[in-house]
């Protein structure tokens, strides 16, 4: 078999590990195998296996099902589920290739189509040849219609869409067997949590978003200037540092929440997340606003749950809060600077990802009302080598936000309307040749946004309530 191995593949796998690892830089081109489709497919068998994604398989045409695995599985406020159809195909009598599609469903039926909505009941079976075992009214009406994109919220879809990432994931994972290089390393290459025994084989992080590999550098700071209140910019966070750690880079996490929760924020990550936990969590004055901003909303709470979960698994995921809520104009920038210089700076080694309103993040000095305010953006810039201003792009929905109401002069919170430009369903981050006027370098897009509720308003942090978590775009 080793007679048939190209160097140009083999050079890849030296280069990018092994299993374990989720590489960021997918190729735009097939993975060939070069073997005969017959000695492949054993591989994908216990690939599949080996990953904890157990899967039905038609025998007779090389063809398997997974079943339905939770993004960020073991979270009890996920929300999101993925399956993957896998294909064995023939290239060549020598050589073979994976076709996989990946689906996708939420809980969330803000986008389903009317009259579409499952039943989930065990009682209601197809029968197919006679045999009732065979496949259920969920996988049937799972074939219903066509995809509206990996960022919609849809339960009847059952096209999906291909995936190139897994495909070559699961290439890089059972080639090395395949070929029977005991050169390439058996340890994973996730970024492991100091102290961490394992990390694990894999995790469901949501399709890739693009440009994230080619922005996220370890030493680099990356601003992320949002508009508080929707359930997307929280679940963008979420899949971006799974990604980044999958794909053994440790990040941290700056969040636009007072310092005074710091203790409280930690002792939950590193917490069981379990009733008492989540009620400790939540009894900061912060959550329970008069004037609920959007940062104290359910998908934020949920957001600290996936990254709970990531280092629950053993992947080095860290988070940090700097704001200063009891100060304003520029003696506030200036605090919020210095919490996070100090962060960066103690911690050189890992990739930053700082989030906050979008006014904080611009790299230019002066604002319309004030040419001489000076965002933390501005003030970061001047002292750090690497920092990437990325201004928030969505399409039009709702989001939950706090203005002034007119007529009472008083604060206005609630759902409001939020106009955007449609660019697609997927999450992506792109950069310009230079930074505009606001000293922004690019932007990240979240595709549909949709309000997120305050988490108080949801039962977060109340045992006895009984809540039913938004899904991930705010995860």
């Amino acid at each position: 078999m080793c007679s048939r191995v190209k160097v140009g593949w083999l050079a890849l796998l030296l280069a990018v590990g092994c299993a374990g690892r989720q590489d960021l830089e997918t190729p735009d081109y097939e993975a060939i195998y070069d073997v005969p489709l017959e000695e492949m497919w054993p591989s994908v068998r216990e690939y599949f296996t080996a990953a904890h994604l157990p899967y039905r398989e038609d025998r007779g045409s090389m063809v398997l099902e997974t079943e339905w695995k939770q993004e960020f599985g073991g979270s009890k406020i996920a929300g999101y589920w993925h399956r993957y159809m896998v294909m064995g195909k023939r290239e060549t009598p020598t050589k073979s290739k994976l076709w996989i599609t990946r689906i996708t469903k939420s809980v969330n039926k803000t986008l389903s189509q009317p009259g579409k909505e499952l039943d989930w009941s065990v009682s209601r079976v197809v029968l197919r040849g006679g045999d009732p075992n065979i496949l259920s009214v969920e996988d049937d009406e799972d074939r219903l219609a066509f995809p509206v994109g990996e960022n919609a919220f849809y339960m009847e879809s059952g096209q999906g869409t291909r995936d190139l990432t897994m495909e070559w994931r699961v290439f890089r994972g059972i080639m090395p067997k395949l070929a029977k290089q005991q050169a390439v390393s058996a340890e994973q290459q996730v970024a492991k949590a100091p102290g961490a025994k394992e990390a694990p084989v894999f995790t469901e992080c949501g399709q890739s978003i693009l440009g994230l590999k080619k922005l996220a550098k370890v030493g680099g700071v990356m601003l992320l200037g949002e508009l508080h209140g929707t359930q997307e910019v929280p679940r963008f966070i979420a899949q971006a540092v799974c990604q980044l750690v999958t794909s053994g880079m440790p990040v941290t996490v700056g969040l636009e929440l007072p310092v005074e929760n710091e203790d409280r924020i930690t002792a939950f990550l590193q917490s069981q997340g379990g009733d008492v936990d989540w009620l400790k969590l939540m009894e900061a004055p912060f959550w329970r606003s008069p004037y609920p901003d959007g940062r104290g909303s359910e998908a934020v709470a949920n957001m600290l749950e996936q990254l709970r979960h990531l280092r629950a698994q053993g992947l080095d995921v860290a988070v940090f809060v700097y704001d200063h809520p009891k100060l304003s104009g520029q003696p506030r920038e200036d605090a919020l600077t210095k919490t996070v210089l100090a962060q960066v700076k103690a911690k050189p080694e890992r990739f930053h990802l700082v989030v906050s309103g979008n006014i904080h993040p611009r790299t230019e000095k002066g604002l319309p009302w004030d040419k001489q305010y000076k965002p933390m953006g501005h003030l970061l810039k001047a002292q750090l080598e690497d920092v990437t201003a990325l201004d928030m792009a969505y399409d039009s929905g709702t989001a939950w936000i706090c203005a002034a109401n007119q007529q009472s002069s008083k604060l206005d919170c609630g759902v409001k309307e939020a106009k955007g430009k449609d660019n697609g369903d997927r999450f992506f981050m792109h950069t310009w040749s230079s930074a505009n006027a606001e000293g922004y370098h690019g932007v990240f897009y979240v595709g549909h946004v949709t309000a997120s509720e305050p988490a108080i308003l949801k039962g977060l942090g109340n045992p006895d309530a009984v809540s039913t978590p938004s899904p991930a775009p705010g995860l």
